[in-house]
Order: C-alpha cells, then structure tokens, then sequence
C-alpha cells in the first residue's frame, strides 16, 4: 500500500497558476513580524535603480540606453531639416509673439516613434501590426514632450544672415541687426524609442531614456546657402563643434500601481497597495494606476503631469503622498545622470 504525498508547487508554477493570491501572499505574510514584500523582493514603495548610458549609437545625433530592472529602452535622435517654404501656413516668427506661438508643435518639430521589439516580452510577436500599447505610448510621450517644454524652438531654427552679404560694416540700430536674420528652416527632431526587453512600467523608462538622449544630442552648424538655394552644414571643427540643444529642467516621470486584496474590490472596501514602478506582473493583476512628472531643478519639487487610470482608491490624500515618492524617484535620476 503505497502512502499518498502532500502535493507542493513550485514558486513559479504557483505564480502562473495563481497570480493574484501569489502576488498577495507575499504582501500580506502568516507572520506580522515578517515585512510586506513584493514577488521581486522590492518593497512596495521601492523602485527598481535606473542605469544610464549615453552616446551608444554612433548614426544618431543623441542617444541613450535606459535599464531600470528587467525593461530596457535604446533612444536615439536625429535631426532633419524641413525648409519653412514646405511648411503649410507658415508664420514668420516675431519677438513680439514667442510665448504663444508653439513652433514646435504647430510645424511638427517633434516625431517620437515607439517599437516593442520582437522578444522583448512573451505577448509581442513577430509580424504583428504596432500594438495599442506602442500607439498610446507614442502618444503621451508626444503630449508629454510639449507640454513639459523641455526644448526651445529656437534651438531648431536655421537662420539665413543677410548682412554676411553686404558690404557695409556694422549696423547702426539693434533693429536693423534682427531684420537681417530670416528662418530659413528648421531642425526636425526624429525620436526613436525600441524597446529591448520589456518587464512593465515603459512610460517610465521610455521617457527617461527620451530625457537623456535629447541631453546628449548636439546638432550640426547648419547654415542658408544662397547660392545652391538649401541648407548646409559645417565640417565639425574646433572652432565649430556641434550645438547641444539646451533642456529646461530635468522632469522625471514615476507610476504605481494600485493592488488590491480582492480581485474586484469595490468603493471604499477592502485593504489595498501602492505599488511603485510596477513589473509586467504586477501591471497584469492592478486595475488603478498614477503617473506623476514632477521636476525639481530649482529646489522646490514642481508636478509638471498627472495621469490616473482605473480604479477609485487613489485621492487627493495618496496623491500628495505620492508626490514625496516621486520626488525620491527624481533624485534617484538625477545623481545616475551625473
């Protein structure tokens, strides 16, 4: 007679079985001296270390490689002029109107473009058409880069000088000096994200990466040849080295989900988590997320963004909660960059 065995499982098997009492049985442990850990081994408000490398792609005018955990992003930019003649309903900027007038969007100065590549994560298979994650990444990055005003238009802008032309010495009004400078064309930034290994939480990692490219890309003097009637750009030199294109501020986006005890936990009910940068699991098993940009270049922390998805749980009281994490999370970015 043979003695039947208790049957164990394994902790990954107990994970693809049963992720939601998986994730919970970590959170909340049979024993109270046993601290609340996530299935990684982070604590709930703990973020994964970022690791920055930048200059990794010799085509590109700037570019940088981001790791935070298992996600890695490769950014790369590179600029292309767009003469103002091929620009619909183009307006000659004025002095006078520089704060309303957002060149940047208005003429599309800015093309971020998102790729999940090919074996990054289990679900992004070769041949498919851009998933919805990849469009709605593309988008808020879009809206984010913006809004945020992290680049001057005139950092884009290549000016034909009329008084190189004329044989007079020195002009004799500060007028007359800006009247000799036209806009020929611009610089259009191309911003190409791939998304090497994927492990949850890319808004995070995607625009982290689109930070610490655009801070290392230095764009080639360029200049209106009269003669050929286009734009040219000058050998790099001593004299002439690339222009670095200058950010304003440093914003660093942080999210985190919300996990609940019960699967379908309803208003007001129930015990729940914060879960800061969260990975693909914990993404799969949250119905609430919170993504907060903040910046605090100057010393004092400024919310540039909020975005919520989900879910009832997150107030205005976990919001400003949340906000002190952010601002962790911002000085963390903050000394990998330097």
């Amino acid at each position: 007679m043979t003695s039947s065995g208790s049957l164990t499982l394994s902790s990954a098997t107990f994970a693809k079985l049963s992720p939601h009492p998986y994730l919970l049985a970590n959170l909340q442990p049979p024993d109270p001296s046993t601290p609340s850990a996530r299935t990684n081994g982070r604590q709930p408000r703990q973020a994964r270390p970022y690791s920055v490398n930048t200059s990794s792609l010799s085509h590109a005018h700037g570019s940088a490689v981001v790791r935070s955990g298992d996600t890695t992003v490769i950014c790369g930019v590179r600029g292309e002029t767009l003469l103002t003649s091929q620009i619909p309903n183009y307006r000659v900027p004025q002095a006078s109107d520089t704060a309303s007038h957002d060149e940047l969007r208005d003429y599309d100065l800015l093309v971020p473009n998102i790729e999940l590549a090919t074996g990054c994560a289990p679900n992004f298979l070769p041949g498919a058409p851009p998933t919805t994650l990849a469009q709605t990444l593309s988008t808020r990055l879009f809206s984010l880069l913006h809004s945020s005003k992290l680049l001057n238009a005139e950092d884009l802008r290549i000016y034909h000088d009329k008084s190189e032309l004329q044989d007079e010495g020195e002009m004799e009004e500060d007028e007359d000096e800006e009247a000799t400078k036209e806009v020929k064309a611009y610089w259009v930034l191309y911003v190409d994200v791939l998304f090497v290994s994927f492990d949850g939480n890319p808004f995070d990692v995607a625009w982290a990466a689109i930070v610490a490219a655009l801070r290392d890309t230095k764009l080639p003097r360029a200049y209106w040849d009269v003669d050929r009637e286009m734009v040219l750009c000058s050998r790099p030199t001593q004299a002439r080295q690339p222009v670095p294109l200058s950010i304003r501020g440093l914003p660093v986006a942080c999210t985190a989900a919300v996990f609940t005890a019960k699967e379908r936990q309803k208003k007001g009910g129930g015990q729940y988590w914060i879960l800061v940068d969260p990975d693909r699991l914990e993404e799969s098993l949250c119905d609430e997320t919170v993504t907060m940009v903040v910046d605090s270049t100057e010393g004092e922390t400024k919310i540039l963004a909020i975005s919520k998805n989900g879910g009832t749980v997150v107030g205005p009281a976990l919001m400003r909660e949340f906000s002190k994490v952010a601002e962790v999370r911002w000085k963390e970015f903050h000394d990998v960059l330097r």
